[in-house]
């Protein structure tokens, strides 16, 4: 007897579909079970599965579009991106939803979100409406982007609501979804193919716990997500007041120099603007990083413990890697004194705004004076003792990692990771990694946009016209704009911009390139004293955009005018 039954749909995916094939085939192996895959695609079926055969297996995975799917009680759906991505954690899943999923059109609900609000937020709710339009569904979708929440969904629209989906790389609050089917994904998924995500959450919904319209509960509850996920929500508030306090000290030094904060200079505006960024944003970058790590563990009530342990991480020395420190101790000290703490009912208001904020600000306080702080501060000093020191090959090594992590995923995870490191390294004035990073992550949509212009023939008209946007966008260190061309052609793109990006984190590292101002691409580059070595910045932007360029004109293939893909003559 087959264990599992797949069926994969093409599309126009026929490559993709092929090793989404061979993934599922080799983790099926490495996890004792056997499978049978059936690959659909416009020519017809590929090992077809026999249905007395799909009836006796223990569960049917529908990966990508799949038209006239058969049915089977334990049936569990996917995207090839899922698959391609992790196969073996896709066959782990159950299937049959928690509730049972409503019939004919629906009314969806949907939350989009990323760490900066910047790019991903939108494309995601651009993607969600696509795909909610072509399955005949309705949707409304609130953006909660850099500037706050938009078009904010009403209690009508969420109580009327058949689905709720939520689309989003940080915490998002989800007490007023209680009694609602849920689905949450990141943004990704809804970025790439919107219809098959929605799909996925009408089969995979949950009931959010608690009921319909009640009240938030007082006592905060631990929310299942993951290490990274807990960073990027600290991360989203913190990076507010890295950009200001960025800015500010950039525009106090092209007022009053570089010695601008030298108190000969006290009453001028541009030390009291210095003193702004410098000694106010800059102050309560860690302690708002701490605070909303411990606030994604374990919602308002770990905010006070969070920043708290943040301001100390600052007092000490332990800086941002203190203050991710904080914030875990924060979050996950809060979830264990809510699970362990019993109050009768009549006392349990006491909990969120007095018992866990003392008890939670004692532990994580005490924690950081007398056992983490002290050698998180030891590990942050020599840290940055490294990197002043760097150069040579050591320089070229960090900048090729930083600058190809910028183009990995081009916003993702491992691009934000990249980000964070240089934005928290400018608080403790190592600014040449910010460099790095902010080349490495303009050189993508600037590559793809020459290229579409250069290597015209390789890309199709609604690429050609996506050129123009990338461009700028590239310009404004917007490194989402590379998406949709790699999400078209991943397995050639993808490779392409990381060479450049890489070339180009290289280059900056090496030549001494500093960056004080964490964002803002060309447009902050002309701010006096901003840049150290501008003309290396622009030597490095100018080599890695060139070798994407080159190599995007060697790895992608020729495109007939009728839209079939020829190949390349030798």
């Amino acid at each position: 007897m087959t264990d599992i039954i797949a069926i994969v749909g093409a599309g126009a995916l026929d490559t993709h579909a092929v090793l989404a094939r061979a993934a599922l085939r080799k983790a099926a192996a490495d996890q004792g079970k056997t499978i049978a895959v059936e690959l659909r695609n416009a020519d017809g079926r590929l090992d077809p599965i026999p249905a007395d055969e799909l009836a006796g297996a223990t569960s049917l995975l529908l990966v990508g579009e799949v038209a006239d799917a058969p049915q089977h009680p334990a049936t569990v759906t996917a995207t090839l991106a899922e698959v391609l991505a992790d196969a073996s954690g896709v066959l782990k899943r159950k299937g049959a939803a928690a509730a049972p999923a409503p019939q004919g059109a629906l009314k969806i609900v949907a939350i989009t979100s990323c760490p900066t609000g910047i790019a991903h937020t939108f494309m995601a709710a651009e993607g969600l409406a696509e795909g909610a339009k072509s399955l005949g569904h309705s949707i409304r979708v609130e953006t909660q982007g850099s500037v706050g929440s938009q078009d904010a969904l009403m209690p009508e629209e969420i109580a009327a609501a058949d689905l709720v989906v939520i689309a989003a790389d940080k915490q998002v609050e989800m007490s007023r979804f209680a009694g609602k089917r849920v689905f949450q994904s990141p943004t990704k998924p809804a970025i790439n193919d919107g219809a098959a995500l929605i799909r996925k959450a009408a089969a995979e919904a949950k009931l959010q716990s608690g009921s319909a319209g009640a009240p938030e509960a007082a006592a905060p509850a631990a929310h299942k997500v993951g290490v990274y996920k807990h960073v990027m929500t600290g991360v989203s508030f913190m990076l507010p007041f890295v950009v200001a306090g960025g800015l500010l000290i950039a525009i106090a030094f092209a007022i009053g120099g570089i010695y601008v904060f030298n108190e000969e200079n006290a009453g001028t505006l541009g030390y009291t603007l210095f003193q702004i960024g410098a000694k106010g944003a800059f102050t309560l970058m860690v302690p708002a990083l701490a605070g909303y790590i411990a606030y994604s563990i374990a919602d308002r009530p770990g905010i006070a413990p969070g920043m708290t342990g943040g301001v100390i991480a600052g007092t000490i020395g332990a800086g941002f890697l203190g203050g991710i420190v904080a914030g875990f101790i924060a979050g996950y000290t809060i979830m264990l004194l809510n699970r362990w703490i019993k109050l009768p009912r009549t006392l349990q208001g006491l909990m969120p705004i007095l018992i866990l904020p003392l008890l939670g600000t004692a532990v994580t306080g005490l924690l950081m004076y007398y056992v983490v702080g002290q050698p998180t501060a030891q590990i942050l000093a020599a840290l940055t003792a490294w990197l002043q020191g760097m150069q040579g090959s050591s320089a070229l090594i960090l900048g090729l990692i930083l600058g190809g992590m910028m183009a990995v995923d081009m916003g993702g995870p491992i691009n934000k990771a990249a980000y964070v490191f240089g934005t928290t390294l400018i608080a403790s004035n190592v600014t040449q990694p910010m460099a790095a990073v902010m080349c490495a992550g303009m050189t993508p949509p600037l590559a793809l946009a020459i290229a579409t212009r250069i290597f015209a023939n390789r890309f199709t008209a609604e690429e050609r016209e996506a050129g123009n946007a990338a461009f700028v966008l590239g310009l404004a260190f917007v490194t989402e704009g590379a998406i949709p061309f790699a999400a078209r052609d991943p397995l050639r793109v993808i490779p392409s911009l990381i060479a450049g990006s890489a070339v180009a984190g290289a280059i900056c590292m090496v030549l001494g390139v500093e960056l004080k101002v964490p964002h803002g691409g060309i447009f902050v580059l002309p701010i006096p004293n901003a840049v150290v070595n501008l003309p290396g910045f622009a030597i490095a932007l100018v080599a890695g955009t060139a070798v994407s360029v080159i190599a995007l004109g060697l790895a992608k293939r020729r495109i007939a005018a009728a839209g079939s893909v020829q190949a390349q003559p030798a």
